[in-house]
Formats: structure tokens, sequence, C-alpha cells
């Protein structure tokens, strides 16, 4: 008997939800609640942590899991390795659905570093305003170069004080468009543009902003995830149908 835990939160899982929908695959999309108000989905949905490794491996044991499909944000590095230990632990079958990361293109000027962590360092020691697309999780980080200006654009508030001395937040969910964000950049007069290589289309406008304003890109490298990977819907489907016929 199939059951799937879909692990999700982007573009991708949704569209992952709406396949298995509509297969009529017996499936729970599971959100790790970072937003207030998530996109509705055609599958049961649960919102929240599980509690670590082992309280996945009672979820998965206690739903009768077969197989996770996990399909959150390539720099959740933290759930996705949390995902392979359960399954490992549980013999539960596991695939991941991850996109394909941004490459540099000509007229691009990007200095990649190997993490998020190493992006305060990258940036210039003189004030500069940066467009620091990378989310309210790591924030914190650009505390140790109080100098610049940050715009911060999230889907949420912020609930509490930002630990930056000079921060503008700009409230917006994507997908963006090149004209947007061509327009955000120059209405802040922004100098350098921070993101995470996380691939896709949704966020992918900065950049093609940013080379039109030939502006210079830190891009943040993706953490290693060792789990085996697909790139589309159409392969994780092709996927779940052969593991039932084998059984495996």
């Amino acid at each position: 008997m199939t059951r799937v835990l879909l692990l999700g939160g982007t573009t991708e899982a949704s569209a992952m939800a709406r396949r298995l929908s509509q297969v009529g695959t017996d499936a729970v999309f599971s959100y790790a609640g970072r937003t207030r108000a998530p996109a509705e989905q055609p599958l049961p949905t649960r919102i929240g942590g599980f509690g670590g490794v082992a309280g996945l491996v009672s979820y998965l044991r206690a739903q009768n899991i077969s197989h996770v499909i996990d399909a959150t944000h390539p720099f959740a590095a933290g759930m996705s390795r949390n995902a392979a230990t359960a399954c490992a632990e549980t013999g539960t079958r596991l695939i991941r659905l991850e996109r394909a990361p941004w490459v540099a293109g000509a007229g691009d000027n990007w200095t990649t570093v190997d993490s998020l962590q190493d992006m305060p360092a990258a940036l210039p020691d003189t004030p500069a305003r940066v467009f620091l697309a990378i989310g309210k999780q790591q924030i914190a980080l650009f505390s140790a170069k109080p100098q610049h200006h940050y715009v911060l654009r999230l889907v949420d508030a912020p609930d509490a004080a930002l630990p930056l001395r000079h921060a503008t937040v700009v409230l917006a969910r994507g997908p963006f468009t090149i004209q947007g964000d061509t327009a955000l950049m120059r209405e802040h007069r922004i100098t350098h543009v921070l993101a995470k290589n996380a691939g896709g289309t949704g966020a992918q406008a900065k950049l093609a902003a940013a080379r039109d304003l030939n502006l210079p890109v830190i891009m943040a490298d993706r953490p290693t995830i060792s789990s085996a990977a697909l790139d589309s819907v159409d392969a994780v489907m092709n996927w779940l149908s052969h593991s039932e016929l084998r059984g495996v």
C-alpha cells in the first residue's frame, strides 16, 4: 500500500501536490511553518516540525508512510538530513525533488561563497546598500557588517526588532518580475545583491535585474545533501510508480 509524505514549501512541492492529487495518491503535505499563511494545497496538510529525527521516525511509523518526497527548499538542509536518517531507520523509500541551481552567464558579476555564513565577509568594508534576498533565518549574520544599509524582502513582517542598525523591509511574495526587481533596486539605490543559489524561476528575476544594472551579486552555494534527487515532477512520478511495482 502506498502512502506518501510530501515535504513541501517550494513551487515544485506545490506542483507535486497537484499531480499526486490528480492521480488519487494517498498523500500528506507537510509545511515547516516558516510563513504565517502558507499556500493551500490539494492534499491533507500538516504544519510544523516533527521533533527531529526521532519525531519523524514516529510519524512515519504511526502514519504508515511508504514513500517520502523531499521537496523542501535547497537550503533546508536540516530537514533533508533528518528525512534521510529517518527513512533509513524505518526502511521508507525517499527521493528529493530538487530544482537545478542557477549558473552565471554572460554579463553576470557573481562572487560565489561556500555558505551563507561566508556572505558578510564578502561585502566591502565601505558602506553599501545591500539587497538581502536570503529570507529571515540568517539575518543576524549581517550584524557583523553594521555599516551597510540592508533592504530585506520578506514574506511576513518580522516578529521582533531586526538585529541590523540600518534596514528597510519590503513585504512581498514571489514569483517576481525583472521589471519589478529592477524598479526596486533603483528605488533603494542598491549597490550589491546577496542571494542563495536556490534555483528555479520564482526568484530568478533579481539576478537578471542585477545583470541589467551592472550590480555585483554575492551568491551562496547550496549545502550538500547526499540523498538521491530528481529534477521534475514527471521523474518523481516515474520513480514512485516503479518503486511500487518493485516493492522496494
